[in-house]
């Protein structure tokens, strides 16, 4: 069973990239009791650590804290507000939704732009820019002025509620990830090798905490962990659908920034089917994860592979996952970690 309790805790509190403290503070209350050691590095990445029965070689798990937002850029003289993304945006899922901007206390606001009354035919036929937007916290400039400054956080507000047997919620891009990881530490006993779980920062704007752990731990191993496009919805082709909700956790083969280490694939599908977990392949031609840092940020490389969380409707104002694939993504990564030693590592017959 999902603690749904925790998870809309995780993805209720704000954390947009640069601004991961509330998080950050919820997470280390989660593992401090799970973990042998505990660190936070400049940028504010968590490392933690479990050790593992074998400390001559180390894993390392990615589940980035942030979650795509925005920041104030100006304040103009009727005390609406301009922003720029932090992360990618769909600006078409904008239009009247309610925001929570984070200033001295946090405060509610609407996203606004032109009405349809007013607009042109060529401007309804527009595709919208994030440029045509505007915050209205409904307040006048001398009350925004004591509140917001330039520079502030802005997240969505949206509240984590189950659809049948889905979760919906803003930000389950990457907070699944990061629930996933905490109820993993929980579960937990004793891991072949020495684990890091680092729940890393600034993801979302290029993969920057993960370079930066990546190259303090210089792990032999890692796994990404993060959502990926399940576009199994209608009006979808058959190769388009990357994911289905419901079918199993994904094991990645490759996304824009990554070709996931082949004995990784093949270990990660074979303990999947030995233990008898749910999984789909995930090939995802757009988009990358921090399994990229992991893999490529240490001398020599780590053997690195990623579990996918399918998603629906990612990237916009709410997104939603299956209980069922969450489930089994916590098992396979469980299964995965205690049984490492057990599989043959080396390149065979290739020198």
């Amino acid at each position: 069973m999902i603690n749904i309790k925790l998870l809309k805790e995780i993805c209720e509190t704000a954390g947009a990239p640069g601004f991961e403290n509330r998080v950050r503070s919820l997470v280390l209350k989660q593992i401090k009791n799970h973990v042998d050691h505990i660190e936070i590095d400049n940028m504010g990445n968590i490392i933690a650590l479990k050790k593992g029965v074998d400390s001559s070689k180390s894993v390392m798990i990615g589940a980035h804290m942030d979650e795509i937002g925005f920041i104030v850029t100006h304040i103009d003289k009727k005390g609406f507000l301009k922003f720029h993304p932090l992360g990618g945006f769909d600006p078409k899922t904008l239009t009247s939704q309610r925001v929570v901007v984070h200033g001295k206390k946090d405060v509610i606001g609407v996203m606004g732009s032109k009405p349809i009354h007013v607009m042109t035919p060529e401007e309804k036929n527009k595709v919208p820019k994030i440029s045509d937007y505007y915050i209205d916290l409904g307040l006048e400039l001398k009350e925004v002025e004591k509140i917001i400054s330039v520079g502030d956080s802005v997240t969505r507000e949206r509240a984590l509620i189950e659809m049948g047997d889905c979760i919906n919620c803003k930000s389950l891009d990457n907070r699944i990830a990061v629930f996933i990881l905490i109820e993993t530490l929980k579960k937990l006993e004793k891991p072949d090798f020495d684990t890091y779980a680092v729940f890393t920062v600034q993801e979302e704007v290029g993969i920057r905490g993960a370079q930066v752990a990546t190259q303090k731990i210089k792990p032999d191993f890692g796994f990404g962990l993060d959502t990926t496009i399940a576009y199994d919805v209608p009006g979808a082709s058959e190769h388009e659908k990357i994911t289905s909700l419901g079918d199993g956790v994904g094991i990645k083969i490759m996304d824009a920034s990554t070709i996931c280490d082949s004995r990784m694939v093949k270990f990660m599908k074979k303990t999947a089917s030995e233990n008898k977990i749910s999984w789909q392949n995930e090939i995802l031609t757009a988009g990358g994860t921090d399994t990229a840092s992991i893999q490529r940020m240490t001398p020599g490389g780590s053997i690195a592979g990623a579990f996918s969380i399918p998603t629906r409707h990612i990237h916009q104002v709410i997104e939603m996952v299956h209980k069922k694939d969450v489930e089994s993504c916590i098992e396979l990564l469980k299964c995965c970690l205690l049984s490492m030693s057990n599989n043959n590592w080396e390149h065979k017959n290739e020198i």
